[in-house]
């Protein structure tokens, strides 16, 4: 599923066929910003931050989020595109390169001056120049909720997924359900912040227990009802959200997050 690594990657993948040269193509097929056109403006660059895409064009930024099902693709001019039309949101691309961002969520473009009024709510960035720990650590650390909630909200940390938060606090050994204030948030973020650092530089599957053999990477996501890799114990699934409307699966073990 996309998180932050996933963001970063694609990001700098678009960055590299895209930055310094002009727009021949902009179609975006969303209604609120279908009459938008940027052709002939020069692509400034692609940044990712957190979950989000910025493309930074002319004056303006393409805003853009994955959700749960989005993709961008990069294709030389004229090939076949591998997903159909129908799902495709936006075309952006130069004489050479054809970019297309399929089922994509948050589509905008603004001003590049006011870009905060799309991603400025967001936490730090463990991936980005800018990290401030210490601001992560006091806008987890002050959440009231569930850690696992808590670890979700992009406005404390930015780019932290739900695979993420189950292996940060398998790790780190607390339960899903611990009020994140009861929770050393310092030495959680830091274990995280090394896992996605890793996992970044990786152009394959995400691995979590130094094993990248397939069905060996993960301590507990996806792994309900199998035995513990520490202590053989039955990984648990649980449900956690902000609201009702919001649950998210939470794999954990009731031996070792205590």
């Amino acid at each position: 599923m996309p998180e932050g690594d996933t963001v970063y990657r694609a990001a700098h993948a678009l960055n590299l066929v895209l930055a310094g040269r002009e727009l021949t193509e902009f179609d975006l097929r969303v209604p609120q910003a279908a009459t938008v056109d940027l052709r002939g403006e020069v692509v400034h660059e692609v940044v990712p931050r957190g979950k989000h895409f910025l493309h930074r064009i002319g004056e303006h930024t393409l805003h853009s989020h994955l959700k749960m099902e989005g993709y961008w693709h990069i294709y030389d001019r004229g090939a076949r595109w591998r997903r159909p039309a129908f799902q495709a949101r936006a075309v952006v691309g130069t004489l050479q390169k054809q970019t297309v961002g399929f089922d994509l969520a948050d589509i905008a473009v603004v001003r590049t001056r006011d870009e905060d009024s799309l991603v400025g709510h967001l936490g730090p960035d463990p991936l980005a120049d800018d990290w401030d720990p210490v601001e992560a650590a006091r806008r987890l650390g002050a959440d009231t909720r569930d850690i696992h909630v808590a670890l979700l909200d992009q406005r404390n940390i930015a780019g932290f997924g739900n695979e993420y938060a189950c292996e940060m606090l398998f790790v780190r050994g607390v339960a899903p359900r611990t009020p994140a204030p009861e929770v050393d948030v310092a030495a959680l973020i830091e274990v995280g912040v090394r896992m996605i650092r890793m996992n970044v530089q990786r152009p394959g599957p995400r691995v979590f227990t130094g094993d990248a053999r397939p069905g060996r990477t993960d301590w507990v996501h996806g792994r309900d009802g199998k035995a513990c890799r520490r202590c053989g114990t039955l990984i648990r699934l649980d449900h956690l959200g902000a609201d009702p409307t919001k649950l998210r699966q939470v794999w954990w073990c009731p031996n070792c997050q205590r």
